[in-house]
């Protein structure tokens, strides 16, 4: 069975354009201003600048795909991505997160487990045959619980 879904995350694209707005302005209001430092420090903070929105907007999605082989999870345009052998899947159950445990990718040290999501408070929790757990959040849950189950047979 494959499986493709990709979730926005409206509130990391709103986020990342509040931060394109903040150093559109700030980079503004510095051109405005004699140059006070070299133009090698203005080109580290424009690519400080330029970084940091690269990283903001590649976790506006979370794609998750599944094929004969793999679970697949990519934020945005796949710097960040995990590849999950479905052979190596133990079990696959919906769970909320809790509002604290917030959106990304993110180790959480009690229950340890990695969480990879974009928006929203459903997940699917995995359990790995290592003895890892890892949650990937997913505004459809039923639908990839399913999936998984289905893919691990």
């Amino acid at each position: 069975m494959t499986y493709k879904h990709t979730q926005i995350g409206y509130l990391m694209i709103v986020v990342t354009l509040a931060v394109l707005v903040l150093f559109a302005w700030v980079y503004m209001m510095a051109a405005a201003e004699p140059p006070s430092v070299d133009s090698g420090s203005n080109l580290a903070v424009t690519g400080t600048m330029t970084l940091i929105l690269l990283i903001l907007a590649s976790f506006s999605t979370l794609h998750i795909m599944i094929d004969e082989k793999y679970l697949r999870v990519k934020f945005g345009y796949g710097i960040f991505r995990k590849n999950f052998l479905l052979s190596e899947i133990v079990s696959a159950k919906q769970v909320k997160n809790h509002w604290y445990y917030g959106w990304g990718i993110r180790l959480w040290l009690w229950p340890k487990m990695w969480i990879y999501n974009v928006s929203g408070f459903t997940a699917v929790e995995l359990k790995l045959k290592n003895g890892k757990i890892y949650r990937i959040g997913t505004d459809e849950a039923g639908r990839l619980e399913q999936a998984i189950l289905h893919s691990m047979r």
